[in-house]
């Protein structure tokens, strides 16, 4: 089918002024919008599910070469909790994707110590997704390796009116007084809460296809996130484009507010 119907429009690899490090400093959290499944099917004149399958294949890719290279947590985005209002059959097809992936991927996940955790709304998903979600969580239980973080059925500002509740009640039962509320009780109660305080944050952000917004990601949490957007569709992102990432965050100035040293300035 490839051969009677070409991509429209061929991603090609971009041109980066940065070389990746591999013995340079690797960000532990790595979050990414994983976008573009679905152009990237329509410009092959398929179906836009052709597209999302492509893309868990780049998943296990990722997954793979992420864990290889160190990184400790990578959190994908994977359904949110607006991708309700897509077609039905997508829809569908999207929560049929977690059971035909973790079925084929956690013998593959174990060999590599990688950990599944997903966070999200899990009890509004399909029976038959929450099962696969549940196998894959507890078949990795005992992986001590990357942790490979799921957002299904997440959205941030829900997330984060969820924790105010939590402290509210929490506030209200005299557990909690006011002036015990700081920026670590509220990160302590966001679905990435179940991570060690050091790895909550992504310390960089990677976007695929072209757009660039967060689209409702981790709003609390990528406060300090280095972004980088890319052209590439996500079944097209490679292991090559996830170093060139790499690089650019190895070659950020990350000042948090203040103001780094020169190398003058240190002497």
């Amino acid at each position: 089918m490839l051969r009677f119907f070409p991509q429209k429009n061929k991603y090609i690899q971009e041109e980066s002024s940065f070389t990746f490090n591999s013995e340079g400093p690797i960000p532990k959290h790595v979050a990414v919008i994983m976008d573009g499944n679905g152009r990237w099917a329509q410009n092959r004149r398929l179906p836009r599910i052709a597209g999302h399958k492509e893309g868990m294949n780049t998943v296990k890719k990722i997954t793979k070469h992420a864990s290889k290279l160190g990184i400790k947590v990578l959190t994908l985005y994977a359904f949110s909790t607006e991708n309700w209002k897509r077609p039905t059959d997508e829809v569908s097809f999207l929560m049929q994707l977690p059971v035909d992936f973790f079925d084929t991927f956690v013998p593959e996940l174990i060999k590599e110590n990688v950990k599944v955790h997903v966070m999200g709304y899990q009890e509004f998903l399909p029976e038959h997704t929450q099962d696969a979600v549940k196998r894959a969580i507890a078949q990795t239980k005992n992986n001590t390796g990357m942790v490979l973080n799921f957002a299904l059925n997440y959205g941030s500002r829900a997330e984060i009116i969820t924790a105010i509740k939590e402290i509210a009640q929490k506030t209200a039962a005299a557990e909690l007084s006011p002036e015990d509320i700081t920026e670590s009780i509220i990160a302590e109660h966001l679905m990435t809460g179940f991570l060690p305080e050091n790895l909550r944050d992504p310390e960089l952000l990677i976007r695929t296809s072209g757009e660039e917004r967060i689209s409702n990601f981790l709003l609390w949490q990528i406060a300090y996130s280095e972004l980088f957007f890319t052209e590439a569709l996500w079944p097209d992102f490679s292991d090559e484009l996830l170093e060139t990432a790499l690089a650019s965050f190895q070659n950020r100035n990350r000042r948090f507010g203040g103001l780094k040293e020169t190398k003058e300035e240190e002497k």
